[in-house]
């Protein structure tokens, strides 16, 4: 109701009737805050406990805050009137074709990328800024959903698994295959699924899945497990060396001994530096070695990812080891991965692996391709001493790894 309130002067404004005060379940645990507070000599062990497990209830119970990160990508696409192919458009444009946006049972902001971008454009810089908006916002928001292209969606979750370390709140990717606006878009899905689980916490109040996902067509997958395998259907991402994370369907399935434990008493620590001299260089039969040669002893290169047969095995070529064994010897880190999607190197399984151990390169088991190049640029940014990069590539940092028993 409306009334009107005379003022000096004879000047009049509207106000509205204040509402009558209401208790909330915030007074009620202030109320109780203040009275055990008394009583805290007298029953300390009593009072901390309460206290403790009202703040859980009121962390369970409070609606949740999810930061949207927009960087563009297939999802928020139109097609241009002029040439009829797909190019970036704003995010007003995304939340105009999803009235089901204001149905989400979480608080949502959104920052993004301006403009927006392909993800064929994703670069280490564009990772640094991802992270830098996480970290200022880190505090106010109980998850994020980033809006990102499928085609380095696994390059980026990777790089953000190392680059966000100790994280302790869900940071998850997703995407389409098809322009939100389309009739069978998958964008929906994706979106609404990826910010319901972001909001998902268990009964400590601690979010469901801590940890940097990708999530896409009914599933949640390891961020830095996972490998784009689709350029058309649906099906686009799997995560072959690990688990699934969560099944989506009617119900949501979660996986918990997949998924990772963080230490809740840590802070979350961004990095921001990478050390992009890297390459990927992967054997074929009949590689030559002149070719090889001008690759390997490029004065800038500091890290190779190499793309071997099998559970890592090189042909018994000795120009092969021996440039391998140079570029080891000038500082330059190389790590061991297989070109199989599923499978782990052992090095110490044939000779034409142990070859490899012996002129120093370094076993990345079943690492992905993706989770290889940015661990590498992670890792040499972080650390000027190559001997602590290497040690550093035989561990695990974010799951990216299974180590042998």
């Amino acid at each position: 109701m409306i009334r009107k309130k005379e003022k000096k002067g004879g000047l009049q404004e509207n106000i509205e009737d204040a509402p009558s005060p209401q208790l909330t379940k915030r007074h009620f645990f202030v109320i109780f805050y203040h009275i055990f507070l008394c009583h805290y000599k007298v029953f300390p062990y009593f009072c901390r406990r309460l206290i403790d497990k009202l703040l859980n209830i009121s962390k369970m119970t409070g609606t949740p805050k999810i930061l949207i990160i927009y960087t563009g990508g297939t999802i928020g696409m139109g097609k241009d009137a002029n040439t009829g192919v797909l190019e970036p458009l704003d995010f007003n444009h995304l939340v105009s074709s999803m009235p089901e946006f204001q149905l989400i049972q979480a608080d949502i902001d959104v920052r993004k990328f301006d403009p927006p971008i392909d993800s064929s454009d994703m670069d280490p810089m564009g990772w640094a800024e991802l992270v830098g908006m996480i970290a200022n916002n880190y505090n106010d928001y109980d998850g994020f959903v980033i809006l990102h292209g499928t085609d380095t969606m696994a390059y980026t979750a990777s790089a953000l698994s190392f680059m966000l370390e100790n994280l302790t709140k869900p940071v998850i990717l997703t995407g389409s295959q098809l322009p939100i606006g389309e009739l069978r878009t998958d964008g929906k899905e994706n979106m609404m699924t990826a910010i319901e689980i972001a909001s998902m916490k268990d009964q400590e109040g601690h979010p469901l899945v801590p940890e940097v996902c990708i999530f896409f067509n009914g599933k949640l997958l390891r961020g830095n497990r996972t490998t784009k395998i689709n350029a058309e259907g649906f099906h686009a991402f799997d995560s072959f060396n690990h688990p699934h994370l969560c099944d989506v369907g009617i119900n949501f399935s979660f996986h918990p001994h997949h998924i990772l434990k963080p230490d809740y008493r840590k802070p979350m620590v961004p990095h921001m530096k990478l050390d992009p001299n890297v390459i990927v260089f992967s054997l074929f039969p009949g590689i030559q070695d002149t070719i090889v040669r001008h690759v390997l002893e490029s004065p800038s290169l500091r890290g190779i990812v190499m793309r071997t047969y099998g559970s890592g095995n090189a042909p018994h070529a000795p120009w092969i080891m021996r440039l391998l064994d140079q570029a080891a010897h000038r500082g330059v880190n190389i790590i061991n991965i297989s070109q199989c999607i599923t499978g782990c190197v052992d090095m110490e399984r044939y000779g034409a692996g142990f070859q490899l151990k012996i002129a120093h390169v370094v076993s990345g088991y079943d690492s992905t391709v993706e989770a290889a190049v940015t661990k590498l640029m992670y890792l040499q940014g972080r650390y000027p001493d190559n001997r602590m990069v290497r040690e550093k590539l035989k561990m695990s940092l974010a799951g990216e790894i299974t180590l042998p028993e």
